[in-house]
């Protein structure tokens, strides 16, 4: 390095120069330097950033920064050896406690904490309920505190956990220890709880914006689902990692299996595998190309894989806030990716009965009755699905250009003349027959079908039978759906029987308009207009030497048993082979080549691109 360059460095500010020598970036991003600055000045913060934003970066560099080790409260056990790997291959000293070491490994990582030998030490939550943890905590100098998925903490929010709630004691038995609390999901209401619960009341707060433009949101009727996936994983994303969310451990295990049937390497994921099969799949996933898992909601929390490139639900989450941050897990790199939700009548039912059957008092079920009610505003809007999305959290935007809506746009219609005949059907069998029915049943009526069921009980003797035949079945089954989201209809029990509630009344009673969304016609967005793959909009002779370098990446990763992206994401692979570094010094102006990987793998590089430097 020349002397020129040494002056610069030092003349920098310790942060940046902690984010050049060890993580190999020339300047933080958006408000990484201010929330950084912040905590390194001894402030707490309430960070609201989106997945692949660059959280960590906001309490990693102040620990390394600060005196003492930065002590990480994070849930996420199974990937706890990762984030340490990761940070080892930047020269960072991380360890970390929990259930899965023998006491060996305990102590080692212990005696290390306590001759200060740790910049960053990571710990489950459940780990502070042991007192033998506190006790060493307190023996150690901490640098700071980081909370990392602190939404776990909110009640309101979608993932809640117990353990969470005690992290309010840690301003008590370190009041001059700075805090800094992370999520990529909160409303307005969970950020005020997490505030609360945390004692975070006087903390900064930064929220960044909740715009992914990367993701394409994509929300189609539900038909056949199963084939569905399988026409957009054949068509659009064949070779590409994903995650596809089911609801159920049943639907997890059969459509894993469709898939691998027909050819895509898909495994299962959910609470119900052994812990050694669960751990096996999610290590494959993040150290193998082009795989899919299947998978519960219990996967994908603080998974770092940056080319992912699409993420499936087959089944309707529960929640705006849960669906952002499965749908978050694309697309890391800022290459173009997918968040596609197949979504039907079913789904509505299913959830509805759920909140009704589930524990807990009134209040709760108001709680999940208004998350569902924004998850079905979601999917039902005419408008932009982004715009609709960021709303939800507070934040204004335009139309994107970039998802279903805006490309195919939807009409909506005048729905009030169907709904008055749907309700008026529900209506006539409860107040005159006492009967309650499911939307089969409803839609045969409707339509004048002579069933054995519609004979059995003379349904045909009513005045609303064969009143609808201006609709097909399944455009029925649309109002069903619609006057489910809007609130307009209900359904009861175990069988999903329809029901009326207190503002069909207004419809009935022509005191009311109903607008319904009408299906556009479908289409496929062309695949090869989108920048999906990492040399899509790379010359030539980049892409080969790309592909060269993904090569190299792949054999060292296997080599030490990590993640191909612990090594180089590939945005560093493509810079790269974009600018074809031919000394030592040139590489290490490349974005994310930090010291210790320049001294690691530098001259390997070199000789890729075609020789080591002279």
């Amino acid at each position: 390095m020349s002397a020129p360059e040494v002056d610069a460095l030092t003349a920098e500010s310790p942060t940046l120069r902690v984010l050049r020598g060890t993580f190999g970036y020339e300047a933080f991003r958006g408000a990484q330097q201010e929330i950084v600055e912040h905590v390194v000045g001894g402030g707490d913060a309430l960070v609201l950033m989106p997945t692949g934003g660059g959280k960590s970066l906001c309490y990693q560099v102040p620990s390394l920064v600060r005196d003492g080790t930065g002590v990480v409260i994070s849930p996420l056990i199974a990937l706890m050896q990762d984030q340490v790997d990761a940070l080892t291959e930047l020269g960072v000293k991380a360890g970390f406690l929990n259930s899965t070491q023998d006491p060996t490994q305990r102590r080692d990582v212990e005696r290390a904490f306590l001759a200060g030998e740790l910049d960053l030490l990571y710990l489950a939550p459940e780990r502070l309920r042991v007192e033998s943890t506190v006790r060493l905590l307190e023996r150690g100098k901490i640098a700071l505190f980081a909370i990392d998925e602190a939404h776990c903490v909110s009640q309101w929010g979608h993932d809640f956990r117990p353990d969470y709630l005690m992290l309010s004691e840690l301003h008590q038995r370190w009041p001059d220890v700075p805090r800094i609390a992370l999520t990529a999901t909160a409303t307005a209401a969970t950020r005020a709880e997490i505030a609360t619960r945390l004692d975070l009341g006087n903390a900064r707060q930064f929220v960044a914006s909740f715009d992914r433009p990367n993701i394409q949101y994509r929300i189609v009727p539900k038909n056949n689902a199963q084939k569905q996936l399988l026409e957009l994983l054949q068509t659009e994303h064949k070779g590409d990692a994903g995650i596809v969310y089911c609801l159920s451990r049943n639907s997890v295990e059969k459509t894993a299996e469709f898939l691998s049937a027909n050819g895509i390497e898909a495994l299962p994921y959910h609470a119900g595998l052994e812990n050694r099969v669960r751990a096996a799949n999610q290590a494959r996933f993040l150290r193998e190309d082009g795989l899919v898992v299947v998978a519960t909601i219990a996967f994908g929390m603080g998974i770092d894989k940056p080319d992912v490139r699409f993420v499936a639900h087959l089944d309707l989450p529960k929640s705006v806030e849960g669906y952002y941050q499965e749908t978050g897990r694309a697309g890391r790199d800022g290459l173009d990716s997918t968040a596609w939700l197949a979504y039907g009548l079913q789904d509505v039912v299913q959830q509805r009965r759920m909140i009704d059957m589930s524990e807990g008092d009134l209040a709760h079920r108001r709680r999940l009755s208004a998350h569902l009610d924004a998850m079905l505003a979601l999917c039902e809007t005419i408008e932009c699905r982004r715009v609709q999305l960021l709303n939800y959290f507070g934040e204004n935007a335009g139309p994107c250009g970039n998802c279903d809506t805006c490309l195919n746009p939807p009409e909506s219609w005048d729905g009030t003349v169907p709904a008055q005949k749907l309700l008026s059907t529900v209506y006539r069998l409860q107040r005159e027959r006492g009967q309650k029915f499911g939307t089969g049943h409803i839609v045969d009526i409707l339509l004048g079908k002579e069933t054995d069921r519609v004979r059995q009980f003379r349904h045909d003797e009513l005045t609303v039978y064969g009143i609808g035949t201006e609709l097909k079945d399944t455009e029925w089954r649309g109002v069903v759906r619609q006057l489910l989201a809007q609130g307009l209809l209900a359904v009861e029990g175990d069988y999903g029987t329809l029901a009326l509630t207190e503002t069909s009344g207004e419809v009935l009673g022509k005191r009311r308009e109903v607008r319904l969304r009408k299906e556009p016609e479908r289409t496929r967005p062309a695949r090869s207009s989108r920048k999906t793959e990492p040399t899509a909009d790379l010359p030539a002779e980049a892409a080969a030497t790309f592909e060269l370098l993904r090569s190299w990446r792949a054999a060292t990763a296997k080599e030490q048993g990590v993640p191909a992206y612990v090594i180089f994401h590939d945005a560093t692979l493509r810079e790269i082979a974009t600018r074809m570094p031919s000394t030592v010094d040139e590489l290490a102006r490349v974005n994310g080549v930090g010291k210790a990987k320049l001294d690691r793998y530098g001259e390997q590089i070199l000789t890729t691109l075609g020789g080591p430097e002279e």
